[in-house]
């Protein structure tokens, strides 16, 4: 394929880096190899994002979006269906999850970050206080889904005795917030 001008080179940049994270983890990416499955040259990706970080700033700043706007189509406070909606989300963005959480490899000042970053902290957050005032409980809520999320992604779990990730996440978050 050769290089050519590209109408939304930001666009075709990151579904590029969302293919790479997906095959090869986040470590496993180049901007060359972003620039020859965008099809642009490979000043096109430094031009735009200036490195590699740069690159997985932008996803990651775009997986908080998703993610806020997941939580935010849920409509529903209760803990456990936000902890749902929060695995959904990691298993049908994958690429995008597996960056989120990995600041050594971001811009932890960029202002779209940030920005994306706090708005799903705050729903995230508003699922919690269904459990408890106490921000801990929040963590441990947080931290319950983001582990299940993570177990289930990496194939840890032995998943032959569990349903669906939606109805095995449902089920393990009533385990310890059993709610009314």
């Amino acid at each position: 394929m050769s290089p050519y001008h590209h109408g939304d080179l930001r666009r075709a940049v990151l579904d590029a880096a969302v293919a790479a994270v997906t095959e090869h983890g986040p470590a496993g990416i180049s901007l060359r190899d972003l620039a020859r499955r965008a099809g642009v040259s490979h000043a096109g990706p430094v031009h735009h994002f200036g490195d590699k970080a740069g690159v997985l700033t932008a996803l990651a700043a775009e997986g908080f979006d998703l993610l806020a706007d997941s939580l935010a189509a849920e409509g529903e406070r209760d803990f456990v269906e936000v902890g749902v909606a929060y695995v959904r989300f990691a298993i049908e963005h994958r690429a995008h999850f597996e960056v989120m959480f990995r600041p050594e490899l971001q811009r932890q000042d960029d202002p779209a970050l940030v920005a994306a970053r706090d708005r799903a902290g705050l729903l995230l957050t508003s699922g919690a206080s269904s459990v408890s005032d106490d921000e801990m409980a929040g963590v441990a809520a947080w931290s319950l889904m983001h582990g299940f999320a993570n177990l289930w992604l990496t194939g840890a779990l032995r998943t032959e005795h569990l349903e669906d990730p939606d109805t095995a996440a449902r089920a393990i978050a009533r385990i310890l917030f059993p709610g009314p």
